[in-house]
């Protein structure tokens, strides 16, 4: 079987190719590149006698995956205050097919991803392709040029790194790289409800649906102002979020939407996205709030359409 580079062949692999690369970049943007970079390669290449053109085309993003982190390395290291990643903002359902995983929601979350970010980048990728794609260890042995034994000690490791839970209080170092649970829960009803708290300026119910230990990570990437450190605790976040809604300028809107698979927020300034936010739910309670404020992972946002 061939590659042969048709628009069919992209319809079909694209979402999935773009759902591993996301996951292991954790940018929209470079994502999309990668995915581009493989079709290219295979119509530039035409490589003949592919027997899986899924398994050649998942090794190709895999491999430039590695590339392109190895290359941001030393440009994460000297990042200002928490990396989050590029949200994924969805504004129409998805479509359902065997190889749209992405529409796994539970591995696109900020907190999942960020729990990614904590594995090399092997192990990103073997966890990515056993745990999300479901291939099978001979399959992922060929993606990533290993053993299909050496991939099953790999995802071993990578799964028990993951459930490892510093607590920020106590392990202040890892506040601004944080990993959390990976079971999430959905977060519709506690995002309404602090929207609503917010709009009327009703701090109770505010503090109500913020657990009391709860963490908000800001990343401005030191384009903007944004919280160099992690803000601890309910009363902290709520004084943070209600002196934002105090500072908004006329042309502020807003919209409810899905963001890495749950319920998020876009804020807009004259229909310019100003900034993402997207939450973790424990218990019903909002525990973790990321905010996206760095202008350079808003670009691939659309605006928002005004009346004219």
């Amino acid at each position: 079987m061939e590659l042969t580079g048709t628009e069919e062949e992209y319809s079909t692999y694209r979402p999935l190719l773009f759902s591993l690369a996301y996951r292991m970049l954790g940018s929209v943007v470079e994502a999309e590149d990668v995915v581009q970079e493989a079709f290219l390669y295979v119509n530039e290449s035409k490589p003949d006698h592919i027997l899986n053109p899924k398994a050649y085309l998942c090794k190709i993003v895999t491999h430039r995956c590695i590339d392109h982190l190895r290359s941001a390395s030393k440009q994460r290291e000297v990042y200002v205050g928490p990396w989050l990643p590029e949200p994924l903002v969805v504004n129409e359902a998805p479509r359902k097919g065997p190889d749209e995983l992405y529409t796994h929601k539970e591995s696109l979350s900020t907190a999942y991803l960020l729990l990614l970010q904590q594995l090399s980048w092997t192990e990103r990728a073997v966890f990515l392709l056993r745990e999300v794609l479901q291939y099978e260890y001979n399959e992922i042995a060929d993606i990533v040029d290993k053993s299909s034994a050496n991939c099953r000690q790999i995802f071993r490791r990578a799964k028990q790194a993951l459930t490892r839970v510093p607590n920020p209080d106590t392990d202040p170092e890892q506040a601004a790289s944080p990993i959390t649970s990976v079971a999430e829960e959905p977060a519709a009803s506690a995002v309404d409800q602090f929207v609503q708290a917010l709009l009327t300026g009703d701090v109770n119910r505010l503090l109500n649906i913020i657990k009391t230990d709860a963490v908000l990570y800001s990343d401005g990437g030191g384009k903007v102002n944004a919280a160099v450190r992690p803000i601890l605790g309910a009363e902290r976040i709520a004084m943070f979020f209600s002196n934002l809604v105090a500072k908004t300028v006329e042309g502020f809107s807003y919209s409810v939407t899905t963001v890495n698979g749950d319920t998020g927020i876009v804020t807009y300034t004259n229909g310019q996205p100003l900034n993402v936010v997207t939450f973790q739910v424990q218990e019903g309670q909002i525990s973790g709030i990321y905010l996206v404020v760095n202008p350079d992972k808003l670009k691939h946002i659309p605006a928002l359409r005004l009346d004219t």
